[in-house]
């Protein structure tokens, strides 16, 4: 297939700069994945949706304070996003002005709270950098850096809080797991007085999640590698729910990528940790979810390919040229969609 084959016009009207006033009050819509129908729903109606024994999946990455604004040594500013933790302090960063900060160059975050310097400058731009500091790493990051919001939301956040999950545990996201963002502590209870199981699992989100497809085949795009973790409770829960007959719902395509990459031979998730660069296009076959609670994602990118391998992609480009017209909200701090 075409990587355009999966392009679709929005306006820039419905890109959301902000969140919802209530993150269980933005607007839902709902795609049965087998007949394209939609119905039109808010968040906190996601009960409705789901039944007793189904078992709901959410991804704990907690984002980092991953961005931080600096100087050069030789003068002028410096901009990072922290990627990728190397080990020994080393970390796989996005840097601008790209062309000032070669190999060897010295960062100062913070009048030198936080130095940094460039340790290898890799062929796709990336740029390896060790860092000196005091005390925790993770303290002074907290200290010096902001929320690394995506680059179509130009708006300031006032309160980084809005870019976590609810349900934020494990650092280690450049950006975040924007499925979860709708849910409350109230909701999360509700569905668990209903009898819907509620499970976790850790995929921590990397640069992939802003970079275009430039292929011009999608069989010739190679996926990022990202981080991820199920531990034994959620994979014993998936597997227990799929005997019974209940069906597995993944909050985001994080989850969906996860359960999907530790299927074993005989179709049973199993716990474990890795590296996974799974890329889910049509013609792919689903083995671990049955349900998907997603946002609208971008034209020609993986995540819009990877919902249309679920239910179809006339079934989403459909949806989604309802949504524009009906004025949802698009994106990271947009509304949502439950594919079931």
């Amino acid at each position: 297939m075409k990587t355009s084959d999966f392009w679709y016009d929005l306006p820039r009207r419905c890109i959301a700069q902000s969140p919802a006033e209530r993150r269980d009050h933005s607007r839902l819509m709902r795609l049965d994945r087998r007949t394209g129908l939609t119905q039109q729903l808010s968040f906190f109606q996601l009960p409705g949706l789901l039944r007793p024994g189904d078992c709901l999946v959410l991804n704990n990455t907690r984002v980092l304070p991953a961005r931080l604004i600096g100087r050069r040594g030789s003068g002028g500013q410096a901009e990072l996003l922290l990627l990728r933790d190397l080990g020994e302090d080393v970390w796989e960063c996005l840097a601008k002005p790209g062309k000032r900060i070669g190999a060897g160059c010295a960062l100062d975050f913070g009048d030198g709270l936080l130095r940094g310097s460039v340790t290898a400058v890799k062929p796709d731009g990336l740029r390896d950098i060790h860092f000196e500091y005091e005390g925790v790493f993770l303290e002074v990051l907290e200290r010096l850096g902001r929320a690394p919001l995506p680059p179509y939301i130009s708006e300031r956040l006032d309160d980084d809080a809005r870019y976590q999950t609810i349900y934020a545990k494990s650092p280690g996201s450049a950006a975040a797991p924007t499925a979860g963002l709708h849910f409350t502590k109230e909701l999360l209870e509700e569905l668990s007085a209903g009898g819907v199981l509620v499970r976790e699992l850790t995929l921590h989100i990397g640069l992939g999640t802003f970079r275009p497809v430039q292929a011009e085949r999608i069989e010739e795009h190679h996926m990022h590698s990202e981080l991820c973790m199920l531990p034994e409770d959620t994979a014993q829960a998936v597997r227990e729910t799929k005997r019974r007959g209940g069906r597995v719902i993944a909050v985001g395509t994080t989850v969906c990528r996860t359960l999907e990459s530790r299927v074993d031979d005989q179709g049973d998730v199993q716990a474990g940790s890795g590296w996974t660069d799974i890329f889910i296009s049509p013609g792919f076959t689903f083995r671990a979810i049955d349900g998907l609670i997603t946002n609208f994602h971008l034209p020609e990118s993986t995540l819009l390919m990877l919902v249309s391998a679920f239910a179809g992609r006339e079934h989403v480009l459909r949806a989604y040229e309802e949504a524009v017209r009906d004025g949802y909200r698009f994106f990271s701090f947009g509304d949502a969609m439950a594919i079931l």
